[in-house]
């Protein structure tokens, strides 16, 4: 049986434009003049530079509607929610790496050494004196590391591995011979099964003392008290004094569990950050300044411009021209668009910063993170009249230049809590507190949660133990037990 519904929608549809000027106010600023390169280089008719006096408006109300019906309007795009245009541009991951590119930005990374990690344990390799089977078990090896330093395969299953995939037919006692060798490499530790044997490696190749030896005994055979910080067990266990043992640990502290992470030659991004805003105080007043590289000078071609003058005074109008005249046209527009996109991106960026650094002036104007007010996305787009999305394409990608270091503007944004005395408090401030309670704490007997949430109460802040716990898994600090020190 077929049912007819009515179905009304309230949709709005934007144009190429409005999406191309949401991704423009998105990029950062390093993002961005990859963009401008890119657009003068597809469009002859945009240029550098300022442009002459006498031209500067000379054909800006020019009609060429008889060769296009297109409008060219400026891009209203203030009151659109655009998120469902732009899926591919979510908020980016923030714990993992820092996302100063869109989605289809092709990104130029700038690497530390043409040297991979793997390549330079293999040019290590040759400097031993290795039969041609020895040589393809090591370099299997090498190849089975992972970018931690790790090898993470049992013996038997790399015997098995190098048969099936190489042809490489040996046994387990010719594959733990070669083991050995890898573990003379550089960085110390690498090519270790486990956490165990990594600092035991490392250990092995300090010079002997005596808290370097029991450093070894205490890796070697009481590893799991090491791990879980039971350190009155093992001062029992060695018959040690406190001091002894703090020195044993503080060898081990010094050890690197991630010898494949430190190797400076490997492939990881090299991370270069440019603040897309300054603040700075004069006479006890913020000043904001937009980096002026966000701030190009550009005009439209005069050449294009006056080749669409001759064909208009033309009398004679052939097809070929016609044709000819509809190419300029579209680059001539294109040109004023992009002009246009770049001034109200530089408008939506500095009003949207100006009005962040106003709300939080109190921060700005001393540094003390406590002074941070809670703030979210909806203050900010209230304030300057513009869409919640705009503003967290803003805020999701830009760095800001403070008296107080350079800062991701997105760490200005947090949910507001109630203290004892019923005002509203950032979670920012909270977590503030919470770090420098545990920075000053006994490290022989660290606080647990619970006796966390009680000194915060008492500090005028009433959050329940589970939030402690939340607030320090975010802020990396281990729980009490991982904290403690001899």
């Amino acid at each position: 049986m077929l049912k007819q519904f009515l179905n009304l929608k309230l949709s709005q549809k934007l144009s190429p434009q409005q999406i191309q000027l949401m991704k423009l106010i998105q990029l950062p600023t390093q993002a961005f003049e990859q963009r401008l390169l890119e657009e003068m280089n597809e469009n002859p008719a945009l240029e550098a530079g300022k442009e002459d006096e006498y031209e500067a408006d000379e054909f800006a109300n020019e009609d060429y509607d008889d060769y296009d019906d297109a409008e060219s309007d400026r891009i209203e795009a203030d009151d659109i929610n655009i998120d469902e245009y732009l899926s591919d541009d979510d908020t980016p991951d923030y714990k993992t790496q820092v996302n100063n590119y869109s989605e289809d930005e092709e990104r130029e990374t700038p690497f530390a050494s043409p040297i991979s990690f793997h390549q330079d344990l293999i040019n290590q390799l040759n400097t031993f004196i290795l039969n041609d089977e020895e040589r393809e078990i090591a370099e299997f090896l090498v190849g089975s590391i992972d970018d931690m330093g790790y090898i993470r395969r049992s013996v038997p299953d790399i015997v098995d591995d190098m048969a099936f995939t190489q042809g490489i037919y040996t046994d387990e006692a010719m594959v733990e011979k070669m083991m050995t060798v890898i573990h003379e490499l550089e960085p110390s530790g690498v090519g270790a099964r486990d956490l165990q044997e990594c600092l035991l490696l490392q250990l092995k190749h300090k010079t002997p003392t005596e808290y370097v030896d029991l450093a070894i005994d205490i890796i070697e055979n009481q590893f799991d008290a090491f791990t879980k910080k039971h350190y009155d067990k093992l001062l029992q266990k060695y018959s040690v004094s406190n001091e002894q043992l703090k020195k044993a640990i503080h060898e081990i502290e010094r050890l690197n569990p991630k010898p494949g992470g430190s190797f400076t030659g490997n492939n990881k991004v090299t991370e270069n950050v440019v603040p897309d805003f300054a603040i700075r105080i004069v006479d006890g007043e913020l000043e904001l300044t937009l980096n002026g590289r966000n701030a190009p000078s550009l005009h439209v071609s005069k050449d294009y411009q006056e080749m669409m003058q001759t064909y208009k005074d033309s009398r004679d109008k052939s097809a070929a021209q016609k044709d000819a005249v509809q190419f300029i046209k579209q680059k001539l527009d294109s040109a004023k668009w992009f002009i246009d996109a770049i001034r109200q991106r530089q408008e939506t960026l500095f009003v949207t910063m100006n009005a962040i650094m106003h709300y939080q002036e109190e921060y700005f104007l001393d540094g003390d993170e406590t002074k941070l007010k809670p703030m979210i996305l909806k203050d900010i787009a209230d304030m300057v009249g513009l869409d919640i999305s705009t503003i967290s394409r803003v805020a999701n990608s830009k760095y800001v230049e403070t008296p107080y270091g350079t800062k991701l503007i997105k760490e200005f944004f947090s949910e507001a809590m109630k203290n004892d005395q019923g005002e509203d408090v950032s979670t920012l401030e909270i977590k503030k507190i919470l770090q420098n309670t545990i920075e000053e704490e006994d490290k022989k007997k660290p606080l647990p949660d619970d006796q966390l949430a009680e000194i915060l109460k008492e500090k005028g802040y009433p959050i329940a133990r589970r939030t402690i716990a939340k607030y320090r898994e975010q802020l990396d600090i281990p729980v009490a037990r991982m904290r403690k020190k001899i």
